[in-house]
């Protein structure tokens, strides 16, 4: 499960993201100022951090040199470009405005998260992922899948054992050009995959719900 530390003031947006980042499957923490986080981040290492720009007592930038490794997404209602330049030369990994859609939002959680180096390789049974390559192994033999197809499998494989639902899917595997998978598309991609893999991945379905893998 990857940890993602929230630090936001704005107790309207920061209860809307954490309630959106858990329905994903993450562990989340909220703070409100540059102090809770310092002492969020004394007590447990982040996988990625979403720091507002302004805080009561600081700036986003004040936490972020007080996080040795974890992914950063900032959080502004600044746009112009020397805010955004500052931003990405202070460490940031992506820059988000305000105000936001939380869809992308978490569209843009999931890219930083999958470039982060402990990410490059996932193993679940017989399947090897290589996401720096982009490739798929079953038992070493290299599985020719399509580019739908190997999301929906990087989808499954990185939340091994969470029911995750139909919509969560979807979206999940929304493509870089902002369109959606329709949900009878999804089926037939389920068929495929089960096909291509075999006994390799168990797929669950899990009827009216969605789907599960072990």
């Amino acid at each position: 499960m990857k940890h993602i530390l929230v630090v936001e003031d704005d107790a309207i947006i920061a209860s809307g993201l954490v309630y959106a980042l858990e329905q994903e499957g993450y562990s989340v923490r909220h703070c409100k100022t540059v102090k809770e986080a310092a002492a969020a981040i004394a007590d447990q290492k982040f996988d990625l951090a979403i720091l507002d720009m302004q805080l009561p007592d600081g700036t986003g930038f004040d936490v972020r040199a007080k996080l040795s490794d974890a992914a950063i997404i900032f959080l502004t209602v600044v746009d112009d470009e020397r805010s955004i330049v500052k931003a990405f030369d202070g460490g940031a990994d992506d820059y988000v405005t305000k105000p936001f859609r939380v869809r992308e939002l978490l569209a843009r959680v999931r890219r930083t998260l999958n470039a982060s180096p402990d990410t490059t390789n996932i193993t679940i049974g017989d399947i090897s992922i290589d996401t720096a390559a982009g490739k798929t192994y079953v038992k070493g033999e290299l599985a020719e899948l399509t580019a739908l197809e190997y999301r929906l499998l990087l989808v499954l494989a990185t939340h091994k054992g969470q029911l995750l639902t139909r919509t969560q899917i979807l979206e999940n595997i929304w493509d870089s050009a902002g369109s959606f998978v329709e949900d009878n598309t999804l089926t037939v991609y389920i068929k495929r995959l089960r096909e291509k893999l075999g006994e390799s991945l168990k797929i669950e379905t899990v009827r009216g719900v969605g789907y599960r893998v072990d």
